[in-house]
């Protein structure tokens, strides 16, 4: 009997040759489903959107595409593109006869648009620009290397100029008539290039206000822009812009935005906050180093920028260089001085406090310029791209969210202060921007029906509810369990006392733990994390012998960013078998706090706090409940951008013990670092007797399913995605889908389940808005009329309560539905799977699949991150595909056999 017999499921196909897909298993190209109508149910409420609708009067024109090069007088490529727009700004002031009189737009690389043609498709042009910094020669007059008679002279001039080549090519042509199409609904294949082109002017007009540019964001150098986060980061706020085609035409999207740029100033403030001191001698320099390299600053009194490439070895007193001189007789000679006495002797400059310090070097390393630092201020608007702490993070959000009165009033002040219609090259477009929020029509969605224990049924309001003296639906039993404390100040008997007495309230059977709460040993305290594990596990071996506890209560210190956290985690999950529940209890515990912690430790132990009543009913949505129905939920978690050697964690949960939809079961595998496509949902590979066996994600859920839900195969599969773009929709159909399809036949070749896929996006900037009211929409708001896309099948879902700030609903894109759900059926299952959650009493803002899956992602994660990379014995050998010129990707552990099935991410 071969394993799959075994497993109740239809056996393999026969022996194959290695790698060799079964014929039967084909691949389909599929594309996005088209919208099949509008929802209906619902409080039907009149909503504001900050969406502003675009009009267009020129069809009949194009847009006309160059490509840009610029290279110096002397035919040598640029470097420096930050001035590029200068350059181009240059060409456009000097030549506007020669270009026809035409304006054009330049996205400030190697792009440029003009509405019409130039007089020639390939022009050249010379510019010179004043006070330009050349990468190719960055000595200043601040500067102490200076060697020759040349170079002084050049460093007395007020000026400097650069003479620049600048060569336009024509590349293509965009017919404009792209955007009249979309004013009526209709997509053509140049639309995205048209818009492409509406962006870079709406890009270049914030340029020319000094803004900083990222992506489709613009932030103005104001300081009542900017927020202090602390650690020398300054959050800004801004704009972000981008048109839409929606089924009402063409809309311009703005919104709110903010980035993280470097605290502008004097160096030495910046480096202070940097490094959370307050005085200048207690500065860790080579930290200081590494804060600096790349930043650019202004340096007094000339006012002209360099690029930091160092710090100098000795201090600015007793930094030497060598620098020629004539002596009394007119002879030309090399003369040592140091850095300090340049200054303040040879340039007359006062020093207050810079001998002491090290120079900033703006020069090369062959050929160091150092300039003291107390005349070096960094420039403003400078992004600051390294990952934020946690304090950072808790500062952003919490003096960045706006209220939606507010939030409102700042989108209608930056579209008014940006006056776009003023722009002359979006008017020789044609198109202008109205300048009021479009109105739209939402729906309020009544709250799903609950379930809780004793078969008591309610329905929340407001997105909420609570557990006051109601019992979970379906409690665990907590027994043979123990709780240890890694060094943390907590009243643990007040805690034990705690959970037995609220577990009991809410039905759950808290029985005593084992003993008294294991102690870290103080010793251990500092010891390397892995270590201060493997310490508490000896500690707890030695007391409680071969009886080996079924769950683990692990108090820490730190409620975020424990370093004890990933091996406590791997310990427990991989090698022991053993569910755990970590904490960081305040120091005043309350019944609140105990009450949501057992709500994660009755779901982690295979209990149910509350279920969706339709769970226990067949007459609520049939195509769910009376059809066997598996519900995935798919995420890819990636490691920060300064975590290079880093690989992405791919996790996909599936539902099982159907009818239920509110529990599920993770696998997590490791992929490439940055590839959000999960490439191993099916993975065919022969066994040790030349059998071809699936030992890809999607089987191993499948199965999970089959066994958990009484022998029954799923014939419906609903797949809620995460993460992915507009870009990518193909891709999850065509790569993603398609795997899962083929792992289906792979089990048996006509078993063909139904599938529906279903993408959840956060990353947007569409909001809603009540228009008079100061508060968010209400929870179950769901708008998919007038700004949704034109064809495809999308809405806009607030399924949550916002609190604090300005909601941001979820957009929900329906990809492919083969299991024919009507528009309301398939808005309410989404909707109600916004209130499955098990870890929370108030419904979230996606839904709970993706939720669990980014959880599950996180927390494996960080087992990840103290994982020997050598396969051992108990890894699994699901690693991703090897790429060229790339190492192996390091396996995911696998999980004991005693959790895998659990909630342990919950």
């Amino acid at each position: 009997m071969d394993s799959n017999e075994a497993k109740g499921l239809p056996p393999p196909p026969p022996v194959v040759p290695p790698n060799l897909v079964p014929e039967h298993i084909k691949k389909t190209t599929l594309l996005p489903m088209a919208r099949r109508s509008i929802g209906s149910k619902g409080v039907r409420t009149p909503l504001l959107t900050n969406h502003f609708r675009v009009n267009f009067n020129n069809a009949n024109g194009h847009f006309y595409h160059y490509s840009v090069a610029i290279k110096y007088e002397d035919g040598s490529p640029m470097e420096a593109q930050r001035i590029f727009r200068k350059i181009l700004e240059k060409v456009q002031e000097t030549y506007l006869t020669e270009l026809g009189s035409k304006y054009f737009a330049y996205d400030g690389q190697k792009n440029l648009f003009t509405v019409g043609a130039l007089p020639s498709n390939k022009m050249d042009f010379s510019v010179v620009l004043e006070d330009t910094i050349s990468s190719r020669n960055n000595t200043g007059n601040a500067s102490p290397n200076e060697t020759n008679d040349a170079d002084r002279k050049r460093s007395r001039r007020p000026h400097r100029s650069k003479k620049f080549v600048v060569e336009i090519s024509y590349a293509a042509r965009i017919p404009m008539q792209a955007l009249a199409s979309a004013l009526q609904g209709r997509e053509t294949d140049n639309l995205q290039d048209a818009t492409r082109v509406l962006d870079v002017i709406l890009r270049q007009n914030s340029a020319r206000q000094g803004c900083l540019l990222v992506r489709q964001s613009f932030f103005h150098n104001d300081a009542q822009n900017f927020i202090n986060i602390g650690g020398g980061v300054v959050g800004v706020r801004g704009f972000h812009t981008s048109f839409r085609t929606t089924q009402r035409g063409l809309s311009l999207n703005i919104d709110t935005s903010t980035t993280m740029v470097v605290q502008p100033g004097p160096v030495i403030n910046f480096l202070l906050a940097n490094q959370n001191v307050n005085h200048p001698n207690y500065l860790d320099w080579n930290k200081a180093r590494r804060a600096l390299k790349n930043l650019r600053v202004k340096v007094s009194p000339s006012n002209r920028e360099y690029k930091i490439t160092g710090l100098s070895e000795e201090r600015c007193k007793y930094q030497m260089f060598t620098m020629n001189s004539k002596n009394n007789k007119g002879v030309v000679e090399e003369v040592q001085m140091t850095v300090y006495h340049y200054f303040t002797e040879i340039r007359g400059l006062k020093l207050e406090y810079s001998g002491d310090f090290p120079c900033i070097n703006v020069g090369k390393p062959k050929r160091p310029t150092y300039i003291p630092i107390e005349h070096c201020e960094l420039v403003s608007l400078q992004r600051y791209t390294k990952s934020l702490s946690s304090f950072q993070k808790a500062s952003l959000v919490e003096n960045s969210r706006q209220r939606p009165h507010e939030r409102m009033a700042s989108l209608a002040n930056g579209l008014k202060n940006s006056n776009y219609n003023a722009d002359l090259v979006l008017q020789e477009t044609g198109v202008s921007i109205g300048s009021s929020f479009i109105q739209v029509e939402g729906r309020v969605l009544p709250a799903p029906r609950l379930r809780m224990g004793n078969g008591e049924e309610f329905q929340p309001r407001n997105g909420r509810w609570n557990f006051n003296y109601k019992k979970l639906v379906e409690p665990a039993t907590v027994t043979r369990w123990a709780v240890v404390n890694f060094s943390a100040p907590c009243d643990t008997d007040s805690l034990i006392s705690g959970l037995i007495r609220c577990g009991r309230s809410k039905g759950i059977n808290v029985e005593p733990p084992y003993k008294d709460v294991f102690q870290e040993n103080p010793g251990f305290k500092d010891a390397p994390p892995n270590i201060r594990v493997e310490k508490m596990f000896e500690q707890m071996r030695s007391e409680l012998g071969k009886k080996k506890p079924l769950f683990l209560l692990c108090i820490l210190a730190e409620k975020k960013n424990s370093l004890v956290y990933g091996p406590w985690k791997k310990k427990n999950l991989i090698e022991h078998g053993i569910v755990t529940q970590c904490i960081a209890p305040p120091k005043n515990i309350k019944d609140q706090y105990i009450t949501n912690v057992l709500l994660k430790i009755n779901a982690k132990l295979g209990g149910l706090n509350s279920l969706l009543a339709m769970e226990r009913s067949q007459a609520i949505m049939p195509l769910v409940t009376q059809v066997p129905t598996f519900i995935v939920g798919m995420d890819v978690s990636h490691g920060s951008p300064s975590q290079s050697d880093v690989p992405s964690i791919a996790a996909v949960v599936g539902s099982r013990e159907w009818p239920l939809i509110s529990k599920y079961r993770a696998c997590v595998r490791t992929q490439y670092r940055k590839v959000e496509i999960v490439d191993n949902l099916f993975k065919p590979v022969a066994n040790e007797k030349g059998i071809l066996v699936d030992e890809g994600i999607f089987w191993e859920l499948l199965f999970d399913f089959y066994s958990s839900s009484g022998k029954r195969k799923p014939e419906h599969i609903i797949i809620f995605r995460d993460g992915v773009s507009d870009s990518q929709f193909n891709q999850v159909l065509n790569i993603e889908l398609d795997q899962m399809m083929q792992a289906c036949k792979f089990v048996e070749e006509n078993w063909e389940p139904k599938f529906t896929v279903i993408i959840a996006q956060k990353n947007h900037h569409t909001k809603f808005f009540r228009d008079g009211f100061p508060d968010n929409v209400p929870p179950g708001t769901i708008v998919d009329s007038r700004i949704c896309h034109a064809h495809n099948n999308d809405f806009y879902l607030c399924a949550h309560a916002g609190v604090m700030g300005t909601t941001r609903p979820t957009h929900y894109h329906v990809l492919y539905d083969e299991i024919g759900f009507s528009t309301d059926d398939l808005q309410e299952l989404v909707h109600s799977l916004s209130y499955v959650y098990q870890r929370s009493t108030s419904a979230i803002s996606v839904v709970a699949p993706i939720c669990y899956a980014h959880l599950a992602a996180v927390q494996m994660g960080t087992v990840m991150k103290f994982e020997d990379t050598s396969v051992s014995e108990t890894s699994s050998i699901h690693a991703g595909i090897t790429r060229s010129g790339e190492a192996p990707v390091p396996p995911m552990p696998m999980l004991n056999s005693e959790v895998a099935s659990s909630m342990f991410f919950c």
